[in-house]
């Protein structure tokens, strides 16, 4: 594995990953956060895949249908060639949508005489145990025989015996392989997975075409918009961090850890970036996630949540497997759900702020967040002199972090700002003291005088790159002396060939030693919004050019090599990515946009 050369498909229920090889070499059913179907990424040996074999003759080339996530995988040795649609129906059926916990496999016959063998070995349940697989006629079942019972069953026009001995597969016509975690009751025809294909495929059109359009960098915002939308989860409304478990920053260390959840800061984020792409469903779904799991006024607001509303999410470690690339532990659950983290409040009200300026949200929901604002004030007063883990979640000492106190800032601004727009006048009165007394300790105790710039925490001489949030966030303006002079001693210091580090010293785990690529975008933006557009732009098309083979990124890039790195993929990186992009084309038209300039 030189490289996550994996496309994403998924149906806002589960998720896979293929490889540019057409190999499923990561699933989870029935949802993101069950156990795996195929690990093969995290164990090359023992994680289980359904790959497609072919000999060295026969040229691979992958990509996505456009606009969608149905993925192509077309394979060609001369005249022989076929073409492996892969996907996870969704599409609206009546009231509601049809998202089963499927993967179809749809083979296209092209021309000639195409050869290949099909090795399907689901291992279930995280591969803890054996997998037995038994042809029974209707379907192949795979099963568990120890350990906990899982099961999954595939259903096929080929021949069954010839996939379980793994026989050479001559291509004569289209066919298919359907693996569904429940029993299905319709007969499984070729014409029906190509009517599902063809729903599916019109579903993701219509839904890509509903985006706003930008004049420049389009086809990359709707892509990663694209892979923000499958990391949400229908159920609940929740919005996971990445679809991956155990994905390492760096190969051969341990800071590898289990991203199937929902992060609040993460989600807000993606919610907002969603917002301003006009996609106000999947908007409205998480704030209703936000009011399910905060019912109590007085309750602790967690840094993240699983994806079915879970408060528990209990970290334990697979010592069978042996992770990507032999980096270990693999790790599943996540004990930070433990942390205090105090900007996760400032970037949940912001996002709630946008919910009543910009959109017409119910009486009913109305109330329930400005519950939400209120309880979040209060907590934010008692504890926003306090130390707490930070954005990086450090997992050993308490600090006080300059970007946690520039949200818990927000969160006060953007709660007083509510206040005035429901004409909650005594509100505004209240807490606009608490607003400035947060502003003014950060303004003196975050700049340091020597380093000429906002340091990582109070009194530190170590820069980071969050404080470049401190425009965006409204905290500073973009012509304020000092936020540039922290722009460019930030730039200096963390910026390696075009790549940012989020700070470069100690932590839990040593010295960090890969590029976090959402602090890439980061600057950039800072870099924007200071003046210096051109090299913004010329760093950001280099930070493109990183992407994988269909335009997806990780959480972390290599300096050196520039591989990808990191759980995959990352909303955080989608979401740095579009809201870069628009920032860069703000000013330009778009195509229709000039031609109606023009009729006028």
């Amino acid at each position: 594995m030189d490289n996550l050369n994996y496309a994403i498909i998924g149906n806002c229920k589960s998720a896979a990953l293929i490889s540019d090889k057409g190999s499923i070499d990561w699933c989870c059913l029935p949802d993101f956060n069950s156990p795996s179907v195929f690990a093969k990424i995290l164990d090359e040996n023992r994680g289980g895949s359904f790959e497609i074999l072919v000999d060295d003759s026969y040229q691979v080339q992958q990509s996505y249908e456009r606009t969608t996530n149905i993925v192509s995988t077309v394979f060609k040795s001369g005249n022989d060639c076929f073409e492996v649609f892969d996907f996870m129906p969704r599409y609206l059926n009546g009231s509601g949508y049809f998202n089963p916990a499927e993967i179809i496999r749809y083979f296209k016959y092209i021309s000639g005489n195409p050869a290949f063998r099909l090795k399907y070995d689901p291992r279930v349940e995280y591969a803890r145990f054996h997998s037995r697989l038994e042809d029974e006629d209707e379907y192949i079942k795979c099963y568990t025989t120890e350990g906990d019972y899982d099961s999954m069953y595939l259903y096929t026009d080929f021949n069954k015996q010839d996939i379980l001995q793994q026989n050479t597969i001559y291509l004569k016509q289209d066919c298919f392989a359907l693996m569904s975690y429940d029993q299905k009751l319709l007969s499984q025809t070729l014409d029906r997975q190509y009517l599902k294909l063809q729903k599916t495929k019109v579903y993701w059109l219509e839904w890509a075409n509903k985006l706003t359009s930008y004049a420049k960098y389009n086809h990359e915002i709707i892509r990663s918009a694209l892979v923000l939308k499958l990391l949400s989860y229908d159920k609940t409304g929740a919005v996971l961090a990445a679809a991956t478990t155990s994905l390492p920053e760096t190969i051969g260390e341990e800071r590898n850890w289990d991203y199937r959840f929902c992060w609040i800061r993460d989600a807000s984020m993606v919610i907002k970036v969603m917002s301003s792409l006009g996609h106000l469903n999947t908007v409205k779904r998480f704030m209703r996630f936000i009011i399910d799991i905060i019912p109590d006024k007085d309750e602790k607001i967690q840094i993240m949540y699983g994806i079915n509303r879970e408060k528990v999410l209990t970290e334990e470690t697979l010592d069978h497997l042996t992770g990507y690339m032999g980096s270990s532990p693999v790790r599943v659950g996540n004990a930070a759900y433990l942390q205090k983290q105090n900007d996760i409040y400032g970037i949940l009200v912001d996002v709630i702020y946008q919910q009543f300026t910009d959109f017409k949200i119910s009486l009913e929901d109305s109330e329930s967040l400005w519950t939400i604002v209120r309880s979040i004030v209060r907590i934010v007063e008692n504890n926003w002199q306090k130390p707490d883990k930070g954005i990086w979640e450090i997992r050993t000492d308490e600090k006080h972090f300059t970007f946690s106190k520039v949200l818990c800032w927000v969160a006060i601004d953007r709660a007083i700002k509510i206040a005035g727009f429901i004409h909650k006048d005594k509100y505004v009165k209240e807490w606009e003291p608490l607003a400035d007394t947060i502003r003014n300790e950060i303004l003196e105790k975050a700049w340091n005088v020597e380093m000429g710039a906002f340091t990582q925490f109070y009194g530190s001489d170590d820069l980071d790159a969050a404080t470049l949030l401190m425009e965006s966030y409204g905290f500073i303006d973009a012509r304020d002396p000092r936020y540039v002079q922290t722009v460019k001693a930030t730039e200096k210091e963390l910026c390696v060939d075009g790549l940012m580090y989020r700070y470069r010293n100690r932590d839990d785990f040593g010295l960090p030693s890969s590029s976090f690529t959402i602090c890439t975008f980061w600057l950039i933006n800072a870099l924007n919004a200071i003046g210096e557009k051109k090299r913004a732009k010329a760093m950001f098309e280099q930070l493109l050019s990183y992407s994988n083979h269909v335009g997806l990124f990780s959480e972390d890039i290599d300096f050196k090599t520039k591989r990808l790195l990191g759980n995959f993929p990352q909303a955080y990186s989608h979401l740095a990515l579009i809201e870069t992009a628009i920032n860069l084309a703000k000013g330009e038209l778009t195509e229709d946009e000039q031609i109606l300039e023009a009729i006028q």
